[in-house]
């Protein structure tokens, strides 16, 4: 089993795709079922010790893998009993079905047993009938743990789920078949597919590493100090406050905490309790040219939003940080004031834009949308020309040229005020820094601090813990 981390993310036609051109190369569809079935079989063997298992097996493909994976179960000498939906409806899982050589139960009366394996439908599952949907989630109920294979039933797999599947049935455990799929990583339908982990089946995958589109995000290289740097090349951070300048002042201290070599706050109120090495200024645009003279654009960020208001003062502080070649971040209230002119001017802009929207954000920035997190964030990006990091419980982060990025496991203790504002400043240290890719260096630090702290936290104890999380890279 392979964990998440760093895995390419395939939609159903990819993984179709995969499938054949493996099946062009030598292989059948029997063999990468029995590969398939050797998987989930491994996995349950480990994580049953021996109790009895449960395998629901459907009529297509997903339910050979799983006729495939108690005819393994049961060779090892493990407690497996079979219970059918329906009669095999593909050529492979027919033949699968003929290789079990135990009883096949009625999926409609079958008794529970302490694990319980979903091999009913996989990828591409239909919304579960009703009747079919209330028998599956009482015995994965009844059970002690709930493998699903490849994804649990009655789950899209490219969008998201059926909605009575969604209010019934999680599972323990997910194996994604040779990849992962949409559905893994994305809410609502990742909560209810449990841990993840990928199975493989011997699909050569280089070619969907090289051109998709979609990855997970995995821990990311940081470049540590180096021995002649100074404060200026280890990157200087400008912060905008405005109405609210502790949202401000929380960006700030984020910044200083994930590396930064200068932080400086522009804010006119006190911001009481910010470290000593939190340089201050009051704001003026005149202050702000000064500043950026004679500052590498590379090395240099302005992070505009934190609890800057909505007024016109608002609106002159993201006009001036729109100008000059810096890099820049827009999270908060100045996402309230970006238009399509807006938009224009970021993509004639030399230095790279982020913008941190929530899910209120994006609808206020970007509007309604269908379909996946993912197309929506992608979408995005394209039209205003920067990378958008959509934050939640699954951040996405998009950029202009089509690719996107999953964050995994967040905590749900991130749901308090400030999270955002130590996610932007964050970030605004990775641009600075030398790393790859910074938008998904700054989600993955900010979870893992999050992680590292593990619940009842504050976003100011977020801030703090960046230093540690930092240090470890």
């Amino acid at each position: 089993m392979i964990r998440p981390e760093g895995q390419p993310i395939l939609t159903a036609a990819a993984m179709r795709a995969a499938e054949e051109r493996a099946i062009a190369a030598g292989s059948s569809v029997a063999e990468l079922m029995e590969r398939a079935g050797a998987g989930v079989a491994e996995a349950v063997r480990r994580l049953a010790a021996g109790a009895p298992v449960l395998v629901l097996c459907g009529p297509g493909n997903n339910g050979g893998d799983g006729y495939v994976a108690a005819r393994i179960l049961k060779a090892g000498g493990a407690d497996v009993r079979v219970a059918a939906l329906a009669v095999p409806k593909t050529e492979a899982a027919s033949a699968a079905r003929a290789r079990w050589d135990g009883p096949i139960e009625r999926f409609d009366d079958c008794e529970p047993a302490p694990i319980l394996v979903d091999a009913l439908f996989g990828t591409g599952s239909r919304p579960l009938d009703p009747m079919v949907g209330d028998r599956l989630a009482a015995l994965v109920g009844a059970a002690r743990f709930s493998v699903a294979v490849d994804l649990p039933s009655g789950i899209d797999g490219d969008q998201g789920a059926d909605a009575r599947a969604l209010e019934l049935i999680s599972y323990d455990l997910t194996l994604a078949l040779g990849a992962l799929k949409p559905a893994h990583v994305l809410e609502p339908t990742a909560e209810h597919c449990g841990s993840v982990r990928v199975v493989e089946i011997g699909l050569d995958l280089q070619l969907d590493r090289e051109a998709s589109t979609d990855w997970t995000i995995s821990r990311p290289w940081v470049a540590p100090p180096y021995r002649f740097d100074h404060k200026y090349s280890r990157g200087l951070v400008i912060v905008l406050g405005g109405a609210m300048p502790g949202a401000a002042a929380l960006a700030s201290g984020a910044a200083m905490h994930a590396g930064a070599g200068y932080v400086m706050l522009f804010a006119d109120e006190a911001t009481g309790g910010a470290p000593h090495a939190l340089v201050r200024r009051s704001w003026s645009a005149q202050a702000l040219v000064g500043m950026l003279d004679g500052k590498r654009p590379d090395k240099t960020v302005i992070v505009v939003g934190p609890g800057l208001g909505k007024d016109d003062a608002a609106s002159a502080k993201l006009e001036a940080a729109l100008g000059g070649t810096h890099k820049l971040l827009i999270d908060g209230d100045a996402l309230h004031l970006l238009d399509e002119s807006a938009f224009t001017r970021i993509k004639a802009r030399s230095g790279m834009v982020v913008l941190t929207p929530h899910a209120g954000e994006f609808k206020a920035l970007f509007g309604n949308f269908t379909g996946s997190k993912m197309e929506a964030a992608r979408n995005a990006a394209a039209r205003s020309g920067a990378v958008v990091v959509f934050k939640g419980p699954d951040t996405v982060v998009a950029y202009p040229d089509g690719r996107t990025r999953v964050g995994l496991g967040a905590s749900a203790w991130l749901s308090t005020a400030g999270t955002g504002d130590v996610l932007a400043g964050t970030i605004a240290t990775m641009l600075v820094a030398d790393t790859p890719a910074p938008a998904e260096a700054g989600v993955w630090m900010h979870g893992e601090a999050a992680r590292r702290l593990g619940g009842a936290f504050i976003a100011d104890d977020l801030a703090r813990e960046l230093a540690a999380v930092r240090a470890a890279l």
